[in-house]
């Protein structure tokens, strides 16, 4: 059945991919996004564009008015580790506050039953006691990026509870592929990428034995599509598989064609050495899979990145 849909973030890069799949599903969508690091021509033509900021109630009042979403997935956030060591006060405004802006629009708008949240594996667990972490594992952010995301899932169960809001978290291992801005917001996989299609030496922090879950852009919108339907709480979405460093470099030297050897700078202070989820839950309840190989999705980000 066709619903109307209000992305947030829609411009960026997996909300982007979110509205392709919720579109190529029959949708009505509408994406939100103050374009600060989405991109226009990321939004698909069926979908409809409103710059608009979350710290601002009035402006998302109008757009709720105008669409009036039977389901909203907020995509938009500040996602920047380091970025929010630096600046913590603008990421709780953007991602706390801006969310709570939005809770109050859906509550107000009265149209709205699903509320699907991008949340953090990586952020959220901080570094996990058991490995993969699961949905159980104790949140302990490291970051005021992850702490934001945790205080944004608090809120969004408050209004599943005061409300009936129905609401899915996702808490995204880390996204890779098209779109991804290897100089914004950037994960390894498009720093990498950028760096040997220009021909510069890759840089690695630490020995590059350090583990990261890698999924696929296409995998995470494929959850998000089955998100609308089914399920309901917080569900980890990644592979529940690690990949060092290293083997990330290898494989996009391989498809890249880049022979620079990588450069070595010291590992940043205080990340876990190794944080990959278990997507069991996600499996048994929205029926979903990472089925997208590594090596795949490393393909398809390369031929992307390099028109």
């Amino acid at each position: 059945m066709s619903e109307r849909i209000l992305v947030t973030g829609g411009a960026g890069f997996i909300g982007s991919h979110i509205v392709d799949a919720l579109v190529a599903a029959g949708h009505e969508v509408a994406v939100l996004d103050n374009l600060s690091t989405g991109k226009r021509e990321n939004v698909a033509p069926a979908a409809h564009l409103y710059v608009a900021d979350l710290r601002e109630p009035a402006a998302l009042a109008a757009v709720f008015a105008e669409v009036q979403p039977a389901a909203v997935y907020h995509e938009a956030a500040l996602a920047d580790v380091r970025a929010s060591l630096r600046e913590p006060a603008e990421y709780a405004q953007v991602n706390i506050v801006g969310t709570l802006n939005l809770l109050e629009a859906c509550r107000a708008a009265g149209t709205v039953r699903r509320f699907i949240f991008a949340s953090t594996g990586g952020a959220v667990y901080g570094d996990p006691a058991e490995l993969p972490a699961t949905e159980a594992c104790p949140a302990h952010p490291l970051d005021p990026y992850g702490a934001s995301k945790l205080a944004c899932e608090t809120f969004i169960a408050t209004y599943r509870h005061n409300y009936r809001l129905e609401a899915v978290i996702l808490r995204y291992a880390n996204v890779y592929g098209p779109r991804q801005d290897p100089y914004g917001e950037a994960g390894v996989v498009a720093i990498f990428t950028a760096a040997m299609l220009e021909g510069r030496p890759v840089t690695i922090n630490g020995d590059g034995l350090q583990s990261r879950d890698f999924v696929y852009v296409g995998d995470v919108a494929a959850a998000n599509v089955q998100a609308l339907t089914w399920g309901g709480g917080i569900y980890n979405i990644g592979t529940g598989r690690p990949t060092d460093i290293l083997t990330i470099y290898r494989e996009l030297a391989r498809a890249t064609g880049a022979t620079l050897p990588p450069q070595y700078a010291p590992a940043k202070p205080g990340e876990a050495r190794h944080n990959y989820i278990d997507p069991a839950r996600a499996r048994r309840e929205l029926g979903w899979t990472a089925g997208t190989l590594l090596e795949e999705g490393l393909r398809r980000t390369v031929e992307w990145m390099r028109r």
